[in-house]
């Protein structure tokens, strides 16, 4: 099979000839935009050799205006395809799918919605202050930011739809909120899910699958229960969050499960050789022919050694190192 062709067993429910991997990681900011971006991706996909080709979005949505009380979050304008940094991650698609090897099976990363509201100020307030200020924000005063929030998801709409038609065979979906110590159940619930599940829906109507990748630690799980249907893979932090891969084959009965490795402690970053590849053997074998693909918790270190992905993926094909 080739690697495109594995990731497809799996999600139609077939036994593929190996379980199939992916693992990601973010780039140096010196190789994060433009040709840089491109040869950084080109290079990690050719020396790591998984069957998942990941390419990361740094282009996130911009600084519009100053946002200190609810009302403010009218700066942020209804955006397009033209607007730059859409174009920009698009472009950057459009040269990966040119050169890259297409038999393996593509994704394109879009921010979630709680993620994309809050890239615009971040970087003024910091990450902590920022997740406090949405939910107070939304507390305060819902509509103007919710309207925000709209016009932030329609704008994620086309960036998943616009890779699909690119070519791109799924989106890997970065969804954030689900954490207790920020927003209730019921603020999840109205607030967050309706936007979320609007952008998964906007893949699968583009004819793409879903990767649904849920973000940090101290989750209620169940929160997601409901994206169920509009998730063809689900990964999440399995160490981060004590939230098991039993659990979450039970949380999700339609949906594969990506992950099973720590990805910034443990086996993966301070393993020999000998142990990861054991390691990745035995995650393997316990899964039993269930949905499966390797992965881990969410990025690993930009540090990690490519060959050391390499192993892992040539492991998970029942293959020595090279």
């Amino acid at each position: 099979m080739t690697k495109r062709e594995r990731i497809l067993a799996v999600l139609s429910g077939k036994k593929p000839d190996a379980v199939p991997c992916g693992f990601s990681l973010h780039f140096p900011r010196e190789e994060a935009f433009g040709q840089a971006a491109e040869e950084a991706h080109l290079r990690f996909f050719r020396e790591t050799d998984t069957d998942i080709f990941k390419i990361m979005n740094e282009n996130l949505v911009p600084n519009m205006g100053t946002i200190q009380t609810p009302d403010d979050w009218k700066c942020i304008r209804p955006m397009s395809l033209g607007s730059s940094f859409l174009a920009d991650q698009l472009e950057l698609t459009r040269r990966i799918l040119d050169r890259c090897d297409r038999p393996a099976y593509l994704v394109g990363t879009v921010h979630g919605i709680t993620a994309s509201t809050i890239h615009p100020i971040e970087a003024h307030y910091g990450y902590g202050p920022v997740r406090e200020l949405l939910c107070a924000h939304l507390r305060e005063k819902p509509q103007p930011v919710l309207d925000a929030m709209k016009r932030i998801a329609e704008a994620m709409c086309l960036l998943s739809q616009k890779y699909i038609e690119l070519g791109v065979d799924g989106v890997y979906y970065a969804s954030l909120g689900g954490e207790k110590r920020y927003f209730t159940d019921e603020e999840f619930e109205n607030w967050i899910a309706p936007f979320d599940k609007q952008i998964l829906s906007a893949v699968r109507e583009a004819g793409g699958h879903t990767f649904l990748h849920i973000c940090k630690d101290g989750l209620n799980m169940q929160r997601y229960a409901s994206y169920a249907p509009l998730a063809d893979v689900v990964n999440w932090g399995v160490y981060e969050t004590g939230f098991s891969l039993e659990e979450g084959y039970a949380l999700f009965p339609r949906s594969a499960v990506m992950g099973g490795l720590a990805n910034r402690s443990g086996v993966v970053a301070q393993g020999s050789d000998r142990e990861l590849a054991r390691a990745v053997t035995e995650l393997i074998a316990s899964q039993q022919g269930r949905p499966f693909l390797l992965g881990a918790d969410c990025t690993l270190a930009t540090e990690t050694p490519y060959g050391r992905i390499r192993l892992m993926a040539r492991a998970a094909r029942g293959l020595a190192a090279d």
